[in-house]
């Protein structure tokens, strides 16, 4: 699975966590990589191995100045290509500098993220057209939150809908719901039906429960490979939201969420005391180790900082502040790498099977006859939307709602409010 994630551009780190030019250096373990991030004197950014390759000593002390980052052991000194630009410890007549790199992955910056390509290519595919990653920075609401378990884990949840009506809604009763909003229908009907297809980019489902008379809710939400999802928490044809669950290593991921303002609510600070991410829940200072970045203050140490009383009491379903840590709680309770052989897997696990075949089919035929994954060369399929919509009985979804799902199109007669 690391060689299909490796074809693709990988979301590595928000483009605030090195804020100017010669800034500090910052950590960053991706896809089992232990990798060093610098923004050079032009503001470029760098993805170096983390340690140099003379002898060893890492990166992350080096000097960022002029141009590059120089190891403090020796001064060898690199750009953000990885080419060694200077090597003041060996005679001024030697041409070894010119013999030397370091591993460096190129790097882009689009939408508030540092995006980096750690595959083979020499020149990289281009960037997905991810709509809110395209969007004027000021347009832009960026979510960064670390989860100490396998990337998988995470992504799995957000395309398993029915759980929306218990983890998150569980306490609230259908009467105590505005009729005629998304949530009031998920309340009033916690078992939804489904119907899930593939697309040229991954596997879409849509789940319907009932609505008013002779109509059906809809919740549509998409899995983008290799690691994206657009949740349908908003109404479909407004909602311009995207979801990455990256992998650090086999058991850590980075969630990135981007969206538009109207999309999602406020932008995350980093390394502030106390942060507030823009669902409401705290996030720690910044560390500067391989895992200390973007950490929820309610975790597994203080058991999400749950309130036995209000979950008796049923005003809260779980217990559990906030909805991002609620799922997060959830998905490293079950461990840093799930033991799938010991799940029971129901209908409403539907888009689940659907996604783990996919990703295996990709990878096998990726491994057994170099097939080129979905979507690496294909930038434009990534320009879709999710979210809800009421439908008559009769409409067919998929056509029903084609010209919804498309990125970059207005839709100014919808109402925002129907979700309730």
């Amino acid at each position: 699975m690391g060689n299909l994630m490796r074809q693709y551009w990988v979301p590595t780190m928000l483009s605030s966590e090195l804020p100017a030019p010669d800034c500090d250096p910052v950590r960053v373990l991706l896809l089992g990589e232990q990798l060093i991030a610098f923004r050079d004197s032009n503001g470029k950014v760098g993805l170096l191995a983390n340690n140099c390759p003379h002898r060893g000593a890492s990166l992350f002390f080096g000097r960022n100045e002029e141009a590059g980052i120089r190891c403090v052991y020796h001064g060898w000194k690199f750009d953000v290509s990885g080419t060694c630009v200077d090597m003041p410890n060996e005679p001024a007549e030697s041409d070894f500098r010119t013999k030397v790199r370091a591993v460096g992955y190129p790097c882009q910056e689009r939408g508030g993220i540092v995006w980096s390509y750690l595959g083979p290519r020499s020149s990289p595919p281009p960037l997905p057209d991810l709509e809110p990653n395209m969007l004027p920075d000021d347009q832009v609401v960026l979510t960064a939150i670390q989860r100490d378990c396998n990337w998988l884990q995470g992504l799995e949840g957000d395309i398993d809908t029915s759980h929306l009506g218990f983890l998150h809604l569980g306490a609230i009763d259908p009467e105590n719901t505005k009729p005629g909003t998304f949530q009031h229908y998920t309340v009033k009907d916690r078992a939804p039906r489904y119907s899930v297809v593939d697309t040229e980019y991954g596997a879409m489902y849509g789940a319907y429960r009932p609505a008013d008379a002779g109509r059906l809710y809809w919740r549509i939400a998409q899995f983008l490979f290799p690691f994206y999802a657009m949740i349908p928490t908003g109404v479909l044809g407004l909602q311009v939201l995207a979801r990455a669950w990256v992998p650090m290593d086999d058991e850590h991921m980075l969630f990135f969420s981007m969206g538009s303002r109207p999309s999602v609510a406020t932008i995350t600070a980093v390394n502030a005391p106390a942060t507030r991410n823009r669902a409401g829940e705290d996030l720690l200072p910044n560390r500067t180790d391989w895992n200390g970045r973007f950490r929820l203050a309610a975790n597994a140490g203080n058991d999400y900082k749950i309130d036995r009383g209000r979950q008796r009491r049923r005003e809260d379903y779980t217990g559990i502040p906030g909805i991002h840590t609620q799922d997060q709680a959830i998905t490293e309770s079950m461990g840093p790498i799930l033991d799938r052989s010991t799940e029971r897997l129901g209908t409403s696990d539907v888009m689940v099977i659907r996604v783990r075949r996919r990703l295996m089919e990709a990878a096998r035929a990726l491994a057994e006859r170099d097939l080129t994954p979905p979507g690496v060369d294909r930038p434009d399929v990534y320009r879709v939307r999710s979210g809800g919509a009421i439908l008559p009985e009769s409409a067919d979804w998929l056509e029903a709602t084609a010209e919804l799902r498309q990125a970059f199109v207005e839709h100014p007669q919808l109402d925002p409010a129907i979700a309730g």
